[in-house]
């Protein structure tokens, strides 16, 4: 008689997350982030409530983790391109950042996950611990690269250096008041290099 396999509940919570976060991701593209409901992700992930309530306490947790999946885990072999040239570095990264969120995928769960961290402080400092704060670490490891190779002075506050390259963007794409375009993501390295080169 053969042996009668039992189903592996670790390969099924695994299933109905993706699931779930898959349904958060496609909810919110189709009817916008104030009409999804955990109700709603339940249905369409074909899950109970109470399994997405042991996994996550709120909408804007699932969110969040539904735009990590999308991203991928930040702490995983993630490194900019550091080919000796900064200019030619961060026009590739600031490139690839412009087309993401232009992307519609990408744009509706950022855009519902930045309206959940303005009224939620425990989601924004998990979004800050998880995700912003590796990131810029990495960015800042690539950056300090260059100033020792002298390509940015050697005063340069590197968390300054962010701040003039992305938050222009940010501001772009949050009020939507142009197109994000790659000569967009240029200028913006060149302004940024200008400022900061020795």
């Amino acid at each position: 008689m053969p042996e009668v396999k039992k189903p592996n509940p670790a390969r099924r919570n695994e299933r109905s997350r993706h699931a779930i976060l898959d349904a958060a991701r496609e909810l919110i593209r189709e009817v916008g982030y104030a009409k999804v409901s955990i109700e709603a992700i339940a249905a369409r992930a074909g899950v109970g409530k109470q399994t997405i309530y042991r996994w996550w306490p709120s909408k804007g947790a699932v969110v969040f983790d539904s735009f990590l999946a999308l991203s991928g885990d930040p702490e995983e072999g993630m490194a900019l391109p550091d080919t000796g040239d900064i200019e030619a570095d961060l026009k590739l990264v600031m490139r690839a950042t412009v087309a993401e969120f232009a992307d519609p995928d990408f744009e509706a769960p950022i855009r519902a996950l930045n309206l959940e961290i303005i009224s939620d402080s425990g989601l924004a400092a998990q979004y800050r611990e998880k995700l912003a704060r590796p990131v810029e670490d990495v960015k800042k490891a690539r950056l300090r690269a260059a100033q020792q190779a002298g390509q940015l002075a050697a005063d340069a506050d590197l968390d300054l250096v962010l701040e003039v390259l992305y938050a222009p963007l940010y501001q772009r794409w949050l009020h939507r008041s142009g197109p994000l375009t790659a000569e967009y993501a240029d200028a913006l390295v060149d302004i940024t290099l200008k400022a900061f080169r020795p």
